[in-house]
Order: structure tokens, then C-alpha cells, then sequence
């Protein structure tokens, strides 16, 4: 019977997984152990290869078409060197490309910049410092000068009352 108005793929329908299958680890619809056997399989057929490998091939490289016939030198060819996580010098330093340093000192000459700023040394900290009391004494004398005119407007009602 159709679902729904889209054509159903010749390899069926989705099969999804209940909760309790996924609880019980069998989804799928294979066996637990399906990847332990599959390992083992796997396993066999690695030993087998490396025994028939170690007999055949003696220089350790496979060379592919003409390269095992002719061995040609090329001085511009880079060999990829592959370095093993338990053959690496933890201890080694590695000098940083020229980007990354001006990077790093650009950074640190910013953070330099802003703990100055911050403690009012900078010339601009300075300007924008006294531009602040600028503003925070014309806001005084305006309050002031609006507390005069109300109290004056008040005394002019009392006298109107009056």
C-alpha cells in the first residue's frame, strides 16, 4: 500500500530503532558481538598479509607503473615526512613564521595600550578623562541652575497667593 504522494526507494523503507533496542544495544538488527567477530576476521587477514608483504617486498616502499623499473632522482620531489606522536620532540621549539610573531606582538602591544588606558596614562585616556569633568561640571551647574528656577517660580506663586 502507498505512503504518502513520494515513490518507495527499491531498497525499502527506513527501519528505525525502538528505545528499548537501543537500550538493549541490539538496533540495527544485528548481533552484539557483530563487531568483535568482524575484528577478529579482520585480524587474521592482516597477519596473513604481513607475512606474505615481509617475504615479497624487502625496500618497505611499493613503487607505482615504471617507478619500480626506473630510478630517477629528482632534487625538486618532497618526500613527505611523516612523523609518529611517539617519535616527536616535545622539547623542540619551533621558531614562529613572521605573520604569526607580528601577530602576537600587535596583541600584546594592544593589551600593553589598554592597561594604560585603563590607568590614565595614555594621551587619549587623558582627553577623555578631562572631557568627562567637562561634561560632569556643566550637568552641576545646569541641576543648579534648574533648582534656582523652580524655587523662583515657586516663590512667585506663593507671592501670587498671596
Amino acid at each position: 500500500m502507498g505512503r504518502g504522494k513520494f515513490k518507495g526507494k527499491p531498497t525499502g523503507r527506513r527501519q528505525f530503532s525502538t528505545p528499548e533496542e537501543m537500550i538493549a544495544g541490539t538496533s540495527a538488527r544485528r548481533p552484539r558481538t557483530f563487531r568483535q567477530e568482524e575484528a577478529e576476521i579482520e585480524e587474521e587477514e592482516r597477519s596473513g598479509e604481513s607475512e606474505e608483504e615481509s617475504e615479497e617486498d624487502s625496500d618497505g616502499e611499493k613503487k607505482k607503473g615504471t617507478q619500480g623499473i626506473i630510478e630517477i632522482e629528482n632534487p625538486n620531489l618532497v618526500k613527505p615526512k611523516n612523523v609518529k606522536a611517539k617519535n616527536v620532540d616535545i622539547e623542540k621549539t619551533t621558531e614562529l613564521s613572521r605573520r604569526e610573531r607580528e601577530e602576537i606582538e600587535k596583541q600584546q602591544a594592544h593589551e600593553r595600550y589598554m592597561r594604560l588606558q585603563e590607568q590614565g596614562k595614555t594621551e587619549q585616556a587623558r582627553k577623555d578623562l578631562d572631557r568627562l569633568a567637562l561634561i560632569r561640571q556643566q550637568r552641576a551647574e545646569a541641576a543648579k541652575k534648574r533648582e534656582e528656577e523652580k524655587a523662583a517660580k515657586e516663590q512667585k506663586k506663593v507671592e501670587a497667593r498671596k
